[in-house]
């Protein structure tokens, strides 16, 4: 977690997460945050459990918590972006007051998906960087062949570098 990218992902996602709990609770609390209520409060509570356990896997650049934070939300909010796009695109209703919350939650359900989909590309292309990683302080001894020592005259076979 080098990158400024990956440390503004994960902030988007625990930011997200965050909303989904506020969300959670006042529906749970008999309201609605702004217009936006859960698809589907049990699986809302469960999801938002999986996705914790998702996080600590992604923030130690696990591949399986990207793989079932992509799946979990893909098929919650997925399903529910692709019912609510038809629906919206069928219907010849202006946009008014009432009808703001589906848009609103057809807006955040697009976030639910777009925030796994770059979790799992950011998780993606570090992959090569977690098999060779970097560390400035070695590498200018490790890597580099002008700082090469070789054998002194006597031939003696003492290893001056340690791996």
């Amino acid at each position: 977690m080098k990158n400024f990218s990956t440390w503004m992902i994960i902030m988007f996602m625990v930011m997200f997460w965050i909303l989904r709990i506020i969300i959670a609770f006042t529906y749970e609390m008999g309201g609605s945050f702004g217009g936006l209520e859960p698809i589907n409060q049990p699986m809302e509570i469960v999801l938002l459990f999986v996705v914790l356990v998702c996080m600590l896997f992604i923030i130690k650049r696990k591949m399986i918590g990207a793989l079932i934070y992509l799946l979990a939300y893909g098929m919650y909010f997925g399903t529910s972006l692709i019912t609510s796009i038809t629906a919206l695109t069928a219907s010849t209703v202006e946009i008014t007051a009432s009808n703001m919350g589906n848009y609103l939650n057809t807006f955040v359900s697009l976030i639910g998906v777009a925030i796994p989909i770059a979790v799992l590309f950011d998780l993606l292309l570090d992959k090569n960087r977690k098999a060779n990683p970097k560390d400035k302080k070695t590498d200018w001894f490790y890597k580099n062949e002008k700082f090469d020592r070789e054998m002194d005259e006597r031939a003696d076979k003492n290893n001056y570098r340690t791996l």
